[in-house]
Order: C-alpha cells, then structure tokens, then sequence
C-alpha cells in the first residue's frame, strides 16, 4: 500500500517551488509580455509572473492529491524509511520589482535633505547606482544659498552655525554613475565649481553645449555610454587632465581635441576608433595614451612629439608597423602592441626609460639587434605568438630584463648570452622547435635553462672560444671605428696561437685604422680625459697581441700619416699597443696559451665581459675599451654580474665617474664588502645593486651617497647596517631581503624619505612600531619569512602603510585568514584590539 501511495506522488509537484501560490491574480494573466500599460500585475515581467499557475493546473494537482494522499484510508504520515519529500522555502512576498517609467518625484527623492547637507559642508556628492533616469532638478541649485538661509537672521544662524551660509562648501566632486542617465540638463553650467564630475556607466548619447562652461573641471569620466561624438565646447576646458571616453561608440577623435593642452591622461579604448587625428602630437603633456580594442591601422607622424608620454596602450588593434622614430618618446616606459599585425619592430633608439615592451600574437619575424643594445632599462619582453626564428646574441645587453616570453615561435636554438642576464627569473620558451637543449630540461623551468646555457658557456671559455673567433684585432677595430664595409675584413684572419697576419692584409685598412686612432689620442690629450691614465693590467691574450704589435710596427714605418689629421709621421710610427692605447697595459699570464679572452678577464677582473662579442675573444684590447667607454656613456650604466668578482679595482669607477654613470650594479659575485672604489661615484649614483653577494658589512662611507635613491641589499650575509645610514635622506627603495638581520637596524628609522622597506627572509624577533612611526612615507613594509612572534596593536595606527606583508611569521594573531584577506584587513584588526 506504501510503495503504491509513493509510486502515484509526482515528485515534480513535490518539489516545484509554484506548490505555494504566492500571487492571487496570477490565474488572470498568461504569463507573456503584455504591452498594454493598463495591465499592471504586481508581480509581472518581462519574462512572465514567476509564481503563475494556471486554474487548469491548480485543480488538476488538487485532485491528484487528494486521490493519492487521502484515498482508501491511507495514512498521511510517512512510514520509516520512506522518503520525504523536500519542502520548497517560502518566497519572500517583500520582493516586487517594478518596471515602469521613472517619475520625476521619484528622483528627486533620492535627493533626500541629509545628503544635500552633507555636500553643502563636504563638497562632495554620490548619487551612484540609484536607478535615475533625470538628475534631479534640485541639484543644480546646490551652491546657491537655500530658503531658509535667506530669511533667518543672525542670531538664528549663530545658534545653528553648521548651516550657516558662511560654512558651505562649493560642489566640486558630483559622481552620477551607474544609473541610467540618457542625457544631462544644459543646467549643469550653474555647477561651474566643479573639478570632478563622474558620468560613467550610464546611457549618455549627448552631452550639453553648456557642458564647457565648467571651467574648473580637472577630471571627467564618460565610459560606458553611448556617446558618438563630444560637443565642441568641451575641447575649450581650460583645465581638464583626466578624460575618459572609452566603451563608447565613437568612430573617430574630433581633432579639436588638441585644444586640451593640459590633458595629461586619454583612455578612449573599446571604441570603433579607425585613426587618430593629425593634430594629437600637440596634447604635449600627456602621459599616458590608451587606444586598445579599436580598429587603429596606422598612427600619425606627430604622436612622437608627446614628449611627456609614459605609457601607450596599442593592444588589439590593426596596426602594421610601429613609427621609426619611436626615439622620440625619450620617457617612455610601456608600450603594449599585442593582438596587431606588426612585422617589424623599430630599433627603439632613444627609448632609454622604456620597462616594458609587450608585442605578442603578431608577426614579427626578428628581433633586432639594435633593439638590444638602445633599450637597457628593458624588464619585461613579451614576443610569444609571433615568427621568431632567433634570439640574437645581443641580447645579453638587456641586462636589466627579469621576463622574457618567447613562446609559440619558430625558434631552433637559444643563444648561451642568455645566462649572462644576471636579473633574469622568467624564461618561457615552450612551443619553440628547440633542439639545442632537451625537452626535459625546457619544461624543468628558468633555472634549469639558464643553468644549461651557463654550463655551455664555461665549456666554451675553456675551449678558447672556437677558430672561428680568431679575427684581426686590428681590423675589427677598423670596422668599429671606420664603419668600412664588412667586406674589407674578411680575409684578415690568423691562426689560434700565430699573431702575425697573412700576407694579404690590407694595407689600407691599416692604415685607416691607425690614422682615425692617433685623431682619438690627440682629442684626447686636449680635453685632458682621464682615459690617458693606463690600468696597471690589460685583459688580452699577451703573446698574440706582441707579435701583433711587432707586425704593425713593421708595416707602419712604410705610411706618412696626414699631420693635419693625425698629427703625427713617420718619425713617430713605432706602434706600442701598451704605452700608447687608451686602457692597455702588460699583462702576462702564468700560460698564456691556455688562457683567451674571458680567461684573462677573471685575472685583470677590469673590462665586464658582456659587453664584448661572444664570437670574438681575442679582441682588441683598445677596441675593448673603448666599446666599454662608448657603452657607459651610452646607457649611463656600471654593469658586471655572474662574474665572481672578489674585488673591483679603482680603475674601474674613476672612468665610470667620467662618464657620469649614475646606476652601478654588481649583483651575483663574490663581493664581501662594498668596493673602496665606489666612493668616486658617491656624487652621481641613484641607483646601486649589490644583491646576492657574500657582503658581511657596509662601510661607513655609504652616507656620501647623497643622491641615492635605490639601494638592492639583499642575499648577502649582513647582520646590521651602519649608523651612518640614517643620513641617506634621497632614498626611496631599501631591499635588505635574505640577510641575517635579527632586527630592523636602528639607522632605518632616521630615513624620513623611505617609501618601500623590504626586509623579508631574515631572522627579526620583533617590531618597533615607535621607530616605524618616525617613517611618515613608508608606504610598503615586507616582513614576510621572519621570527616575530607577536604583531602589536598599535601598528594598525600607521595608516601610511598600505602594502604589508607579514605571512611566513610564527605569531598566532592575525591568523592566517586575516592574512589572506589584505593589508586594509591587517589593520582594521589590530585598530579593533588597541586598548581604549
């Protein structure tokens, strides 16, 4: 009897959440979109009364369960073991959306009398996301004095000072987003206070002329609209800097927009944008221009006259080349040009400053050499999804780079100048036909990479390089200096250990060589350039270099050199590459026939080995120095890593002093101190790396550094720092991450300047937050993997700090939860623990 009562319920009518009619009229309506505005069923939508059901169905399912349930004197309840059927939760009947034109009252209400207060006394106004369909009208009398202003008297205005015409605050911040807004009140010139006005996420399709006649107006965010064109009184705004036009449906940019001269930020991306006007270069102070998800084919000749632009944002477009003299936008810092059909990339000269450089899902085919040695500031290198096929040797100038992504190319080999990349710790290769290298060892990530490609490149040190490296070091001076036809030097080639040259060397190459290298020694002598005094070693390969230099002097005694040109003759042609090249001086090794290039440099630790030609190591020892001089005037940059430099001679700063270097890096090598030498530079460093060394202690001699701004201490072996510390009033950025440090060093707390403190991965025990306190620009704190044991309270007080990390520290409170959540979690929990 049970099973057949169980087998006759539906258990659709069980469940279904309509067994509980919550609507009377539902029976009156057929559950379709009934245009007929006299129909207004409480509970109708778009898509029909949710709760309907229809007389038919009701009295059906009311017969099917009086004949199941109650017939032949059955039992309603269940025996054990049957199944009960779940009961649906009561619909809440509060809930009724309305859809219906907005009245005007009904707008003006949310206007209500206290937040009308609050923006006269504040300035500041939010109606966001409160449905209107019109501003209300009320509004824009908001600056003028109000009825009950206008008729008290003075007594009666003293007694309630708060509401005093005296104490209102002018509108200048109005946020109007996320309604649904379709046009704005030629009204709202009365609002000529404004410096902020947030129109976004509405449904604008035009603005009012009167719109210009806020004069004041610094910011203005237009997105999410429905926006075609602007009006043209908006371009005369005398001080906008912010616009954002962007999800809209503009076709093009009015060229009046150059008329903004002091917009400093345009985001007009997500629009059906086909190219920019021709007058745009004139937006001079604009730093930051984004163009993304648009139908851009080409960019006007005068965008590089924004000589302030910082960022440019090209992502998804239909670009097809990128201008040459990109050079031109000397402060560039990112440029993102991916999802474009690009084929080539310019050679970037003069884009010092540029960190990043995104050009994935294109078409580039090479990556050019120049590229590598004019961007040395260059982090991030997106190329995957192009047609790469090599990654030059010239890569290694990169030296600052941290992330390269070549991914999904047609790449066969990597080139082992990649291990010399001391800050590299991102490597993507993968989709790449390579087989240089295992797959194993690909998909064991960057280290394992770059470890392969080091190992190889030992291996090929101790090899001597390879024959193919024995070129003339004379004419590869030729060629650098005389910029002659790569033509002119092929044949002047010797054997591995025999210095004399063929007999078919050039004569006139020589010639040429010698004549433009007495010019650069008579310049000079007459600037009086510290390149006159010789370092006491010299790393080249000495007995290649005498029987050069016993060769040279026989064929320079045949040549009478122009003396208006050279200034000198044939008195004075006995070529000694020691006492008279710039930089050269003896040096012997023990066994010079098992040493080359790189060998001799681990010796004389002068030259940085990566700004040589890999494929050349017995290179000339003035064409060394001077492509090394060349390269720290170039890139105002003292880089030597992955080198196991125990100690760097003075030599080395004095001419990088000359230079005016400002960044010194020696990260990765064997340094235990600070070089003596580096206090020749004291005056010019903003910028010195000294990371994963073996440093034990800092000398006092750090407090010269006056211009510091960037200081990189970590992986070393420090246990405190100086008192001298705390005069360093320029620096910004401190990592002492991965040191020995029990304690945050007391000199810390006098750095008034200090914005980024990382001190992470050490053994500290405690904070003092006293000290912390005195930092009043600390904005980033890093302790993570630490010791502490308790966080105080009080630190939740430091509302500087907006960026705190404190997991991997063995304390219980916050817990980890708390952690997870943020720094803005942090400190609202420990301001809720502060004792009152």
């Amino acid at each position: 009897m049970q099973s057949n009562m169980m087998s006759n319920i539906d258990p659709s009518n069980l469940l279904s959440p309509f067994n509980i009619c919550e609507c009377d009229n539902a029976a009156d309506y057929s559950g379709d979109f009934n245009p007929e505005p006299n129909l207004s069923h409480p509970c109708f939508t778009h898509y029909g009364c949710p709760f309907e059901m229809s007389h038919s169905r009701q009295q059906q399912q009311s017969e099917q369960s009086s004949k199941n349930n109650f017939g032949n004197g059955t039992s309603r309840i269940p025996t054990r073991g049957a199944a009960r059927p779940r009961l649906s939760p009561r619909i809440n009947q509060s809930f009724r959306p309305v859809f219906h034109e907005r009245a005007n009252a009904e707008d003006a209400a949310l206007l209500t009398n206290t937040l009308w207060k609050q923006a006269r006394k504040s300035g500041n106004l939010s109606l966001t996301n409160k449905g209107m369909a019109r501003v209300p009208e009320r509004l824009y009398d908001i600056n003028d004095a109000d009825e009950d202003s206008k008729t008290a008297n003075l007594e009666a205005l003293t007694l309630n000072e708060e509401d005093a015409w005296w104490n209102q605050q002018p509108l200048n911040n109005l946020d109007l987003s996320s309604n649904a807004l379709t046009h704005i009140s030629p009204k709202i010139e009365n609002l000529n206070t404004l410096t902020v006005l947030q129109l976004h996420d509405n449904a604008l399709v035009a603005l009012p002329p009167q719109i210009g006649k806020l004069e004041k107006l610094v910011r203005l965010n237009l997105s999410h609209n429905k926006l075609r064109e602007l009006p043209p009184d908006l371009f005369s705004l005398p001080e906008l800097r912010h616009l954002n036009i962007s999800h809209n449906e503009f076709i093009e940019l009015d060229p009046d927009i150059s008329n903004l001269h002091m917009l400093e930020f345009l985001d007009a991306s997500n629009n059906n944008i086909k190219s920019l006007p021709g007058g745009i270069g004139f937006l001079v102070r604009l730093t930051a221009l984004l163009l993304p998800n648009n139908h851009i084919k080409e960019l006007p000749p005068d965008i590089v006259n924004m000589r302030s632009l910082q960022k440019l944002d090209l992502m998804k477009n239909d670009l097809v080349a990128l201008p040459e003299d990109m050079g031109l936008l000397r402060k560039l810092q990112c440029l993102y040009v991916q999802h474009n059909d690009i084929k080539e990339l310019p050679s970037f000269e003069g884009n010092e400053s540029l960190n990043e450089l995104h050009a994935s899902n294109n078409f580039i085919e090479q990556v050019p050499k120049d590229l590598c040695a004019n961007l040395p500031h260059l982090k991030i290198f997106d190329l995957r999804d192009n047609k790469i096929s090599e990654i030059p040797d010239e890569v290694h100038l990169l030296r600052n780079l941290t992330r390269l992504d070549v991914t999904n190319n047609s790449i066969h080999q990597l080139p082992v100048a990649l291990a010399h990349l001391a800050h590299l710790v991102s490597l993507q290769v993968e989709g790449n036909p390579i087989k240089s290298i295992r797959r194993d060892i690909i998909q064991c990530g960057t280290t394992r990479i770059l470890k392969t490609l080091q190992e190889r490149a030992q291996a090929k040190d101790r090899q001597g390089g390879g024959a193919e490296a024995q070129t003339c070091p004379a004419a590869v001076e030729c060629q650098a200096q005389s910029e002659l036809p790569a033509g002119n030097v092929d044949n002047y080639r010797h054997h591995q250990h025999v210095a004399p040259v063929q007999a078919n060397y050039n004569i006139e190459c020589q010639r040429q060589f010698q004549s433009q290298y007495f010019m650069q020694m008579q310049q000079q002598e007459e600037q009086q350039l510290p390149l006159q005094q010789q370092p006491p070693q010299c790393p080249v390969y000495y007995g290649q270099f005498t029987h050069q230099a016993e060769h040279l002097n026989s064929q320079a005694s045949q040549f009478q050199f122009d003396p208006q040109a050279a200034q000198f003759n044939s008195q004075v042609t006995q070529f000694n590459p020691y006492s008279q090249m710039p930089g050269c001086g003896p040096y012997m090794p023990e066994q010079p026939n098992q040493l080359n290039y790189r060998q001799s440099y681990a010796h004389s630790q002068l030259l940085p080995p990566h700004i040589l030609p890999q494929r050349e190591p017995n290179y000339s020892a003035c064409a060394v120095q001077s492509r090394w001089v060349y390269k720290l005037r170039h890139t105002r940059t003292l880089a030597v890593n992955l080198e196991g430099l125990t100690q760097v001679p003075d030599q080395v700063f004095e001419v990088a002093a000359a230079e005016n270097v400002h960044v010194v890096d020696f990260a990765r090598n064997q340094l235990k101190q600070l070089p003596n030498g580096l206090q020749l530079m004291s005056k010019l460093v903003t910028e010195l790396v000294l990371s994963q060394n073996a440093i034990v202690v800092v000398q006092p001699f750090i407090s010269q550094f006056t211009r510091i701004s960037y200081l990189n201490l970590s992986n070393n072996l420090l246990t405190d720092l100086p008192h001298e510390f705390g005069v360093l009033n320029t620096l910004r950025e401190l990592n002492i991450g991965n040191n020995r440090l029990t304690f945050i060093p007391k000199a810390l707390y006098e750095l008034q300047g200090l914005e980024i403190l990382l001190a992470n991965d050490n053994h500290i025990t405690a904070l003092n937050v006293a000290g912390l306190e005195n930092m009043g620009r600390l904005n980033t704190l890093d302790l993570r993997n630490n010791d502490i044991e308790s966080i105080p309270a009080i630190l939740g007080n430091l509302t500087n700090i907006k960026h705190l990390e404190l997991i991997g520290n063995p304390f219980r409170q916050p817990r980890h939860q708390i952690l997870m959540k943020g720094t803005d979690a942090i400190m609202s929990y420990l301001r809720d623990r502060i004792p009152t």
